[in-house]
């Protein structure tokens, strides 16, 4: 699979999990909904509840910017398997910036229930690759 596809097969997708480090090395994995603009990829904070808009991986990016993001898709024709990651650099946009509006504009389109309420993460892809079974 090209960059390319990997990227295209990424951007079709409807969720991923987010892959960050905390402090201590440990890996945090939660599942994200995302945007995807070119090759950087956007998910906010939205109102689900949650004890606070304050995220174990909005911290985790703060302190280690380093991140994966992984998205596929399972069949029980495993000739129709495929897995999609994206590696890079996680940056914490504060609410109202310019970029994180537009990032809540992207993230609308895709999802009419998308209400954000906090910082938006964004990830600049650094390297797109991936697996198919065909």
């Amino acid at each position: 699979m090209t960059p390319q596809q990997a990227r295209e097969r990424f951007a079709a997708a409807r969720v991923a999990r987010l892959a960050t480090l905390d402090p201590s090395g440990r890996p945090h994995l939660v599942p994200i909904v995302f945007a995807v603009d070119g090759d950087t990829v956007y998910s906010a904070i939205d109102d689900k509840p949650k004890r606070t808009t304050e995220l174990r991986r909005l911290d985790n990016v703060r302190a280690n910017p380093s991140v994966s993001l992984l998205v596929d898709h399972y069949d029980e024709d495993w000739s129709k398997l495929w897995w999609v990651r994206a590696d890079g650099t996680g940056r914490v946009l504060e609410a109202g910036t310019a970029e994180a509006e537009h990032a809540i504009t992207l993230l609308a389109e895709r999802y009419p229930q998308q209400r954000a309420v906090g910082a938006v993460l964004a990830i600049d892809v650094a390297r797109w690759s991936g697996w198919r079974s065909d």
